[in-house]
Formats: C-alpha cells, structure tokens, sequence
C-alpha cells in the first residue's frame, strides 16, 4: 500500500525590513531613541534644506540662462551662400577648412543656420562648435516674427547647451531655422559642486546633531535618571518615603513631584498600618489577658480538685462571654478599617434611603439607653452608599451620644435635607481634642474607662466618605452642654 509523503515543510517566514526596523528600535534604550529621533529630525530637515536650496539655485541659474539667451539678438533676414554641407558635423569641418560668406546682421555665439528643404547646416564666419538638431526643430517653421523656442541639447561634441530656435528668412530661399546655444556645462559643474557642498554639510550636519542629540539626551534624562534610582533604592532597599529634587515646572518636575507624593503617601500608609497594628495587638491583649487568667483559673480548679462555688464559676464564664464579645466587635471593626477608602466606587453601593437607616438606628440605641428620651425629626432622603456602612455608622453615632449622656438625657437626631445631626447633652468634647476624635484608637483621657476601643468614630468618618459625603464633630451650636455630629451626604428626596 502506497502512502503520500507529506508536503514539504514552508519554510519559516523571515521578518520584513520594516519589523526588524521596528524590533531594533524598540530594542534601544529611552537615551538611544531619543538621540536616534533627534538625529533623524534634524536630518530630515537638513535633507529638505539642501534640497530645497539645490532646486531654488537650479532655477535661478537655469532661468537666468534662458533669459540671456531669449535676450539675444534674432535675426529676421538671413543671406545665405548656397551650397551648404548636408550635416552640422560637415559644416563645422567646411568653416574650418574653408568658410563660405554667410550675412544677414549680429550673430550671436554658437549659431547655425539650418534649410529645411532640402536639409542643409550653415555655420557662421569663425564656428568653433555646431549644434546637435533634433527630429522635432522644425515644427518651429509654425513661428511668428519676433518668436521663439528654448529647449534643452547638447553641441555635437556632446557638451550640455540650451537652444533658442526661430525663424530667419532668406531671399530666394524656404524658412531658415535659426539656432543659437549657450553652453550649459559650466552651469552644471556649479550645480555638482554646490551638490557635494550640500551633501558634504549635511552629513557634518547630521553627525553634530547625533553628538547633540546625545549630549540633550543626556542632560534631560538626568531627573529620569534620578528617579530611577530613587525607585530602584526604594525597591532594594524598601524604604518607602525617599524624594528627590523637583527643579522647573515642566514635565519631569510634574514627574518628581508626582513620585514624591506616591513615596510620601507611601510612606504614610506604612506608617498608618504599623500604627493600626501596633494599636490593635494593645487593644487585643487586655481581653486576651483576662480571658487567659480566667482559663487558667478554671483549668487551675478542675485540675486541683477544688471546684470554684457556683457563683464565681458563673460570675467567671459571664465575664469570658463578655470578652468574646468585646473581641468580635473589635475584630469587626478592624475589619472594617482595613479597607480601602473608594468614595462613590465599588460593587455594593445602591440606593439607600438614609431615613430608614435613621429609624432603625434609634430603636436600636433605644434598647442600649432604656433611660434616655429621642426626639427624632426625619425627612425622606436617599444616597448612594453602602447600606451597611451607612447603618453601622449612624449606629456608632448615636451609641457615641448613648454612652455619654447622663441618666434620663436627651438625644436629639435630625434628618433634614441630607443633613444628619445626633446632639447628646452629656460633657461635650474639649477644643482641643476634637482634632484626634475621628483617629484610629484614640481615645479621651476622661473617658478611658468606659468600654470601647475608640474605633466607632473612625468607622464612621470612612463609612460617609466611602458614600461621597462628610462628617464632622463639636460642640452644640446653642453653646449648651453635650457635642453635636453632622453627617452631610449627596443625594435627594426621592429614590430616583
């Protein structure tokens, strides 16, 4: 049985000039694009330059030419001795042999005669050079008096010329051609010349702006360079906070200032976490530490044989349920703080209706303060937020206003076009520690012995702001006794 061989293997495709152009110059380094860009502008227009400037002299030279020539003198009346040679290569031979009479005016330089029928070449008195005849010279016959045609030839010798072509009479004779040249070859040795020149100074041009590209290159990558070393320190080393000198206002003073600023923020949020761990294992190792000695209190009495009585058996595990207690809100609440601030942004932000929230808050803190009297006042408002931050943080508010408000006070709560207000009548805050009052784990020293971790407020300044709004704390407005809390959030009076 015969089987087919497989077809040859294509083989393999190699890359384009233009990907190996685009593979090598994504290859370089930013200091080598930059010189290789320079360079290649600068040489672009000095190419344009050179170019420009070789054509302008080109037509000044060529036109001026022309002009001269168009200028000389045409003569209308021609008296011709007949015979003349057949060919300009004869004629020129016969003038320098023996020069037949030829009249008829001024004969300018480089001049000849030609009879179109039958087609004869006629030189003037003393002709050095004769000019080529092209096929297509007599349609100049078609021409007025005082007419003319300029093209491009070349002398029989093959020297570049331009010719003027018009028509001559003769007595007893058809139209004469009449040709005057002007030698081009001088011309074209000034435009070579002027050629190299160009050449020559571009290719100087070029290479002094690749040594300057370089040297610019260099000189404006130094604050790149700078950052560069920043980050890779602060990458090594990770020593986040590290700056570097901002000079100018341009772009890469933009540049080091904006990496200042995420270095310092950095460096600030390391701080906060060090600081917020630090205050954490402080506020975890007293329940910790009390539920530990109760433990081993218990294990103690088991292990010993003598049972603790009844009462301080039950007293003890009361006190190790409260401490599990307070350890999963503090856990809760650490939780909460460890998220990332996003205001107006994430997945469980919708439509919440902050009355509501309000309402349900109070009949919470009711439970909590059976003594106090709320008077509530709340119109319909609606956010956009997380429902259960936002719940959680008007709890904290008005748990807040229940811990220090004295036996049978009163709570105020106001909900008035997106401004919430919780006003308690306890001791109020002292002036100058309100700036600490929304800080993680801070606490006032004339309320350390009351329970709490002094984390309820931060939750609710990061809650308002998650929501697009804010928060503040201070003094009554009426200058009365107890502290007043506004919450200001975005939004309107109905859900849409």
């Amino acid at each position: 049985m015969s089987t087919v061989p497989p077809p040859p293997l294509a083989p393999p495709r190699t890359p384009g000039r233009r990907a190996r152009i685009v593979h090598w110059y994504r290859s370089r380094s930013l200091r080598g694009r930059l010189t290789f860009l320079s360079a290649a502008a600068v040489a672009v227009a000095i190419a344009m330059s050179a170019l420009a400037c070789w054509f302008i002299v080109e037509r000044q030279l060529y036109g001026q030419v022309e002009t001269e020539l168009r200028n000389a003198p045409q003569p209308q009346r021609v008296m011709l001795h007949i015979p003349c040679p057949t060919t300009p290569e004869a004629a020129l031979q016969q003038v320098r042999t023996s020069v037949p009479e030829v009249t008829g005016g001024p004969v300018p330089r480089d001049t000849q005669y030609v009879l179109t029928d039958p087609n004869q070449v006629c030189l003037p008195p003393n002709a050095s050079r004769a000019i080529a005849i092209d096929e297509d010279d007599v349609q100049a016959l078609h021409l007025g008096p005082g007419q003319s045609i300029i093209r491009d030839g070349h002398y029989t010798n093959g020297e570049p010329a331009m010719v003027r072509i018009s028509v001559g009479r003769s007595s007893g004779l058809p139209p004469v051609l009449v040709m005057v040249a002007t030698p081009m070859k001088s011309v074209e040795d000034s435009l070579q010349g002027l050629a190299i020149l160009l050449a020559s100074v571009s290719l100087g041009g070029i290479l002094l702006a690749a040594v300057a590209g370089r040297l610019v290159a260099h000189s404006s990558l130094k604050p790149v360079d700078r950052l560069t070393d920043a980050v890779e320190h602060i990458a090594r080393t990770e020593e986040v906070g590290t700056t570097i000198p901002v000079r100018g206002d341009d772009e890469i003073a933009r540049l080091s200032t904006s990496f200042n600023s995420m270095s310092t923020a950095l460096a600030n949020s390391r701080e906060r976490q060090t600081r917020l761990i630090a205050d954490a294992g402080h506020e975890l190792r007293t329940p910790l530490t009390s539920l530990r000695t109760n433990v081993d209190l218990l294990i103690r009495s088991d292990d010993t044989g003598r049972p603790l009585p009844p009462a301080t058996k039950t007293k003890l595990l009361g006190n190790m349920k409260a401490q599990m207690q307070e350890l999963t809100v503090l856990i809760g609440d650490l939780l909460q703080l460890s998220r990332p601030d996003t205001p107006k942004a994430g997945p469980n932000l919708t439509v919440v209706a902050l009355h509501e929230i309000a309402g349900r808050a109070v009949e919470r803190a009711k439970l909590r303060g059976p003594g106090l009297v709320f008077e509530v006042s709340t119109e319909p408002w609606y956010t956009h937020g997380d429902a259960a931050g936002l719940e959680r943080a008007v709890i904290n508010l008005l748990d807040n206003a229940v811990k220090y408000s004295p036996p049978g006070g009163t709570i105020e709560v106001r909900l008035q076009q997106g401004v919430l207000t919780v006003r308690d009548h306890g001791p109020g805050i002292p002036p100058d520690e309100l700036q600490y009052v929304f800080d993680r784990f801070w606490r006032s020293p004339s309320s350390r012995q009351l329970p709490g971790s002094g984390l309820g407020l931060s939750i609710v300044a990061q809650s308002v702001r998650e929501a697009g709004g804010e928060v503040t704390l201070g003094p009554a407005e009426d200058g009365g006794p107890g502290a007043l809390a506004t919450v200001r959030l975005p939004g309107g009076p109905g859900p849409e």
